[in-house]
């Protein structure tokens, strides 16, 4: 049986990770020089988003050749010693496998394109019929078809036209992508993060008059099958090797079934019906303020429910594709040390694999750009213009940006008050609050953001209660709350919670029976009737 339930994953977003060269861009030397830190904090998997050969038009996860690593981030060397070095110090990597779509670049794309029939059924081509094939919309804006005049065909693209989808149905495809995934476990890879791979299924190609077209493409019928196949034939073969899917629109039912170890499938998902608690409408690029009710609701079902039907989850509120949690559940003007911890604790304490992303152990906030030309991301620019159209006023616009773009996860990590990322022009402007918010502040101060996620980090294997406990959660009835219980061979925890800038008071029965394990206020003061201060978080153990 695999043993992953106390293991912490941090996740890499290389291009801004940290610069070796100069030349501006984060690279894997970087990763190397930060590993004693990366050690320090307790991890034990590195995620690190794909570093594969691209043009760079969604910052990698257009990937080009699966086997090569792209110059700008280092060498097969670079890699192979980043492997070694890591491993020294019990950290493994686990490498993001984008399986839905290959770049337009890639060479079966491009005999594809020559006319080359083999390679034309590697991905989903259509032949013009005077009009799309279907009235799909792509994730990143416009039809998620494009023609290609030369053959007078569309091929299918779910995201940036220069990423064109996969057709898995085709079993060559499938055998392609099996021998990707061998040729890095022989290398040493010892996890593998899967990109909307709930996508990988598609057979009904239909207009969709109540969508966007996503429910004749997501959880397809066949997605457990190729996943499985995958498993049999390349990391299923190993017990050490950890696997995380990602999935999108999904549902718990089908998370159960990609998750339970009698699938033999994967060891777990990620899901984001929890980030969705601010879209208005259900639309992402709108304002509103988070529903923490929605929000509070979502967390209890995944836990049970995935509890219930032996899944797993992959618990995470930041990533590449998010803004920063601290600026959107948290306060990150008045109260960012205690609302980033207790969103950490949110987290850490569930039950499932917590991952942190690069920079929220420190406390790391949205950039608030105030032009559009700071901004990189191929998503972001594109619904710019989209918002533009709509006649939107500027200031509302300017706020849908600031608070939506996956840009506010991607700024370079803040090292030193003067940033530290490189010596030369970032790719990207580092957030102009690193001065405040850094890492070298973070490890003199014995209180800092940091200090907690190691201890957060130490709880999780300490205490079994926390890796392996049940879920039930507690105080349904405050709004302000959001508390559950861990329960594991008779140990037991309390993890409350207070989500507001208000004072809130909680009655905890036999509280002289439990000791305090953590709490983001240094002065905790347990007594039946707790006042919690705002943002307040506290860990019970008895």
């Amino acid at each position: 049986m695999k043993n992953f339930k106390d293991k912490v994953i941090y996740q890499i977003y290389p291009k801004s990770f940290k610069d070796t060269t100069g030349n501006g861009l984060g690279d894997l030397k970087g990763i190397i020089e930060k590993l004693d830190y990366l050690e320090m904090l307790g991890v034990d998997y590195l995620w690190i988003t794909p570093f594969f050969k691209s043009p760079q038009n969604d910052n990698g996860y257009d990937i080009e050749d699966y086997y090569k690593i792209d110059p700008i981030y280092g060498s097969m060397d670079d890699l192979e010693e980043l492997i070694a070095k890591a491993r020294e110090k019990n950290i493994y990597l686990m490498l993001d496998m984008v399986f839905n779509h290959t770049s337009t670049n890639h060479i079966w794309f491009q005999k594809a394109l020559a006319g080359d029939e083999y390679y034309k059924n590697f991905y989903f081509f259509r032949k013009n019929e005077g009009k799309l094939p279907t009235n799909w919309e792509s994730k990143f804006g416009g039809p998620a078809w494009e023609y290609i005049e030369d053959l007078d065909e569309y091929y299918l693209h779910l995201f940036d036209k220069s990423q064109a989808d996969l057709n898995w149905e085709n079993p060559n495809v499938r055998r392609e992508l099996i021998k990707v995934l061998n040729f890095w476990l022989e290398k040493g890879i010892r996890g593998f993060r899967f990109d909307v791979i709930n996508l990988i299924s598609k057979d009904k190609f239909e207009d969709d008059f109540e969508g966007d077209g996503r429910r004749f493409y997501t959880d397809g019928k066949k997605v457990l099958e190729y996943l499985q196949e995958l498993n049999k034939n390349s990391f299923g073969k190993y017990d050490d090797i950890l696997t995380v899917g990602e999935m999108s629109s999904t549902s718990i039912d089908n998370c159960i079934k990609y998750t339970n170890p009698e699938n033999h499938a994967l060891d777990m998902a990620f899901n984001f019906h929890h980030l969705k608690v601010d879209y208005k409408d259900g639309e992402k690029w709108s304002y509103m303020p988070v529903d923490f009710e929605e929000f509070k609701d979502i967390l209890e079902k995944w836990q049970i429910g995935m509890e219930e039907g032996n899944g797993w989850n992959a618990l995470f509120l930041n990533c590449h594709d998010q803004p920063r949690s601290v600026s959107r559940f948290g306060d990150d003007k008045n109260y960012l040390k205690e609302s980033a911890k207790l969103l950490a604790t949110i987290i850490h304490m569930q039950e499932g694999t917590p991952y942190i992303y690069q920079g929220e152990e420190i406390g790391m906030t949205n950039n608030y750009f105030a032009d559009i030309s700071d901004y990189r991301d191929v998503e972001t620019i594109n619904h710019y213009h989209i918002l533009k159209e709509k006649n939107i006023s500027n200031d509302e616009m300017n706020n849908i940006i600031q608070t939506k773009s996956r840009d506010n996860a991607r700024s370079p990590m803040q090292w030193t008050k003067e940033g530290g990322f490189t010596k030369a022009n970032p790719w990207m402007k580092v957030n102009q609050n690193t001065a405040q918010i850094n890492v070298e502040e973070n490890l003199k101060d014995p209180d800092s953001i940091f200090r907690y996620y190691q201890k957060l980090i130490e709880i999780r294997k300490k205490y079994k209660v926390i890796s392996h406990g049940s879920f039930e959660r507690l105080f349904k009835n405050d709004k302000n709350i959001y508390a559950f219980r861990r329960k594991y061979n008779n140990r037991e925890a309390l993890v409350i919670n207070n989500l507001s800038k208000k004072q809130v008071k909680v009655k905890i029965e036999n509280v002289a029976e439990y000791k305090v394990i953590l709490s983001n206020y240094k002065d905790e003061i347990i007594i039946e009737e707790l006042k919690l201060r705002p943002y307040e978080s506290i860990v019970l153990y008895k």
